[in-house]
């Protein structure tokens, strides 16, 4: 699995680009917001990648930051909203202020996205109201994972991968951090939350 992309920008367009990583180039779909702030042609781009296998087509969705990523995460949690879908929502609408209004309950906003109807809208705002208020409350002690550079943030986003929802990878980690060393390998907390989750 891909999971992150560092290498000479050689195509660019609003929709996807094309990373050159030591003479290989990988098609990558991004955000508006990550393609305005692409450097120019030639220049090294790096990128947050998630990589989507559907059984005709391997895709990579690229990001410029974790948070970025770790937002298209949950949107592709709910139910309606595959991949296209939430690359469209995060070129309408910032991370933090997607937070926002789905912690306000602004649908109106939401549908105001090119590609977001009614349903789809109310969907978001029920799904992922709870996944947010976990950040904006902040879960006890340094394991807010979302946004949370370090071990912690990469054994979240690693467990999303793997196809567990953002409540029970959080609480599965919180647990292993109260049973392993304060300073803990990305490696232990993995192995520790998934013998929690098994």
């Amino acid at each position: 699995m891909i999971a992150y992309l560092e290498g000479k920008l050689r195509h660019k367009s609003p929709d996807h680009l094309v990373v050159d990583v030591h003479g290989v180039g990988y098609c990558v779909h991004v955000p508006l917001s990550t393609f305005y702030d692409l450097p120019d042609l030639g220049q090294t781009a790096c990128l947050y990648i998630h990589t989507h296998v559907r059984e005709d087509a391997l895709q990579l969705y690229g990001f410029r930051s974790q948070a970025e990523k770790e937002m298209f995460l949950h949107l592709v949690s709910v139910n309606g909203v595959g991949p296209k879908l939430a690359v469209s929502i995060l070129s309408g609408i910032t991370p933090d202020e997607l937070r926002r209004v789905v912690l306000q309950q602004d649908s109106k906003r939401l549908r105001s996205i090119p590609g977001v109807g009614r349903k789809i809208a109310e969907r978001l705002v029920l799904e992922l109201r709870d996944y947010l208020r976990i950040k904006k409350e902040d879960i006890e002690g340094p394991v807010c994972l979302h946004g949370e550079d370090g071990p912690y943030a990469d054994a979240y986003s690693a467990l999303l991968n793997l196809g567990y929802r953002s409540q029970e990878a959080s609480r599965a980690l919180q647990t292993a951090r109260k049973t392993l060393d304060t300073d803990p390998t990305l490696e232990r907390l993995l192995k520790e939350a998934l013998r929690l989750l098994a």
